[in-house]
């Protein structure tokens, strides 16, 4: 979805995530940037029929593990020849999904058990100002960014190392040095997404 000139970008990538899809989708009629949304309704997608986690492809490192994870019975040539194609295609994204420079990519996900309890031990910096609420939380890996998150009545984590390397945006963004700004909501959560949505968007460049 393209509305303007905005060298912002979003992202919904997980297809099973869908109050994030929505959210985005809302938000997007009347604001400025281009939002990619991955197309399927599964959190997994399937590359000439293997299994892999969308938000693990963004390095070879990372695209393996998520490959052997979920498909414990692949032949070695099959799952070479997946790795093989996202060598490939896998600049061809990351360009798209680069934001403008001075920009950022902002993008939205939702959680079912998962906390910014999980990220803690992980982070550089933490502000926790709704602990009672640890599924919602912003992750960001631009120290600036961070300090205008953390003026918010909101939890937020800085994350600024590329390693260890998973295949996420997050390690990539930090490896590429451009800014990226991850959203997690719990699934269902509407008006709690949106709300923080336009917090950040009302606030950052």
């Amino acid at each position: 979805m393209r509305y303007g000139q905005s060298p912002r970008r979003f992202l919904v990538i997980h297809g099973d995530e869908t109050t994030a899809r929505d959210v985005l989708s809302d938000y997007m009629h009347d604001h400025q940037g281009v939002a990619y949304m991955v197309t399927n309704n599964g959190r997994n997608v399937q590359i000439q029929g293997v299994t892999i986690d969308p938000n693990r492809m963004f390095s070879r490192v990372g695209a393996e593990k998520s490959i052997t994870a979920l498909n414990s019975q692949l032949d070695v040539a099959k799952r070479d020849a997946v790795l093989a194609f996202l060598d490939r295609e896998r600049g061809k994204l990351i360009k798209r999904l680069t934001p403008g420079r001075g920009s950022r990519l902002f993008a939205l996900h939702n959680n079912r058990d998962y906390s910014v309890k999980d990220e803690v031990e992980a982070s550089d910096r933490t502000s926790l100002k709704q602990p009672e609420r640890p599924r919602e939380f912003f992750l960001c890996t631009d120290p600036r960014d961070f300090d205008t998150l953390a003026k918010s009545p909101f939890n937020v984590v800085l994350q600024t190392k590329s390693e260890p390397d998973d295949g996420s945006l997050s390690r990539l963004a930090a490896r590429l040095g451009f800014r990226y700004i991850n959203l997690e909501c719990a699934i269902g959560s509407y008006e709690d997404q949106m709300e923080r949505v336009r917090w950040l968007e009302d606030r950052l460049p």
